[in-house]
């Protein structure tokens, strides 16, 4: 009997070591080829299998995370047409979210489209992620996102948190500057042409002239929706009190990438949000969003109508 009980105990630590050394990621990965007539559609299975199996069990950082911890995201690549020599031409959909503390409500943390996202594929490829080696444009890619996401998530709990994870980013996008790709896969990752690319992206995370924004990252999450379970008045206050910041962003670099995937992720949830504030907060929320956010004024005009 002793023998039996001690048999269990041993099976219940190591379920419990096993939770605690969770993989960081919970993604749920499509590939949808509907666009692309008379190829292989088993080719893209196989792809969406390898990818789910790449990001869900790389252990990416050395941090100690829970099942319950792990960081619920997707990744939803549209392909658009692959050429003779296999270059698949994609459209890929980066979102994530975490949950806000004392409630059941997760806030959307990215929410992304990455346009020029092509890469090199056959069918059973592998994925194998090398840390001082670029060996595919399809890894590179999926590796920058994992560490964007997981970066996102630790500077919405800590100030500048994820800046382990955006140094990594940063040593792929440099990588991928002098890699042997193909101009099909080059796009991405240019350093001029496009000012909405993945190397645009991480520049501005690591640019000292964006550090601002990056804590008030932090305080719009950690100091301003983790505590509306208890204050809401308080809590929205927090957001408002550092929003200048953004318009300040927009100021010094017009066409800043990263204030954009911030509204691109944020626009619903701000809108709900100053939906139920008083006049006077949504008045300055409006004057705000018309220098932040001008393309979306006609759905934050509706917070006029919330109570």
């Amino acid at each position: 009997m002793n023998k039996h009980i001690q048999l269990y105990a041993i099976c219940l630590l190591l379920l419990w070591a096993g939770a605690l050394n969770a993989q960081e990621l919970r993604c749920t990965v499509n590939v949808n080829a509907d666009k692309v007539d008379g190829s292989n559609k088993e080719m893209f299975k196989t792809l969406q299998q390898t990818i789910t199996d790449f990001v869900n069990t790389t252990r990416w950082t050395d941090m100690v995370f829970t099942e319950q911890e792990r960081i619920e995201c997707s990744m939803m690549f549209i392909v658009n047409s692959v050429t003779t020599d296999g270059i698949v031409d994609a459209t890929l959909q980066v979102q994530s979210k975490r949950p806000v503390y004392g409630t059941s409500y997760s806030t959307p943390l990215l929410n992304m489209m990455d346009e020029d996202c092509g890469f090199a594929y056959q069918e059973y490829d592998r994925m194998e992620y090398q840390p001082t080696q670029f060996t595919t444009n399809l890894t590179a890619i999926v590796t920058y996102y994992c560490y964007l996401i997981i970066g996102y998530d630790l500077d919405s709990y800590s100030k500048l948190g994820g800046t382990s994870c955006f140094q990594v980013c940063e040593q792929i996008a440099a990588g991928a500057q002098t890699a042997s790709i193909t101009n099909g896969e080059q796009a991405g990752w240019k350093a001029f042409g496009s000012s909405h690319n993945r190397y645009v992206l991480i520049n501005n995370l690591m640019d000292e002239a964006f550090k601002n924004y990056r804590l008030y990252f932090y305080q719009y999450h950690r100091m301003g929706l983790d505590v509306m379970s208890t204050n809401v008045t308080n809590g929205r206050a927090t957001i408002s009190e550092g929003m200048a910041v953004l318009k300040e962003a927009k100021q010094a670099r017009p066409n800043s990438f990263v204030v954009n995937v911030f509204m691109d992720s944020k626009n619903d949830e701000l809108t709900n949000l100053y939906s139920k504030a008083p006049d006077s907060e949504k008045n300055s929320f409006l004057t705000l969003m018309e220098s932040v956010d001008p393309t979306r004024m006609s759905q934050y005009e509706k917070i006029k109508e919330g109570k």
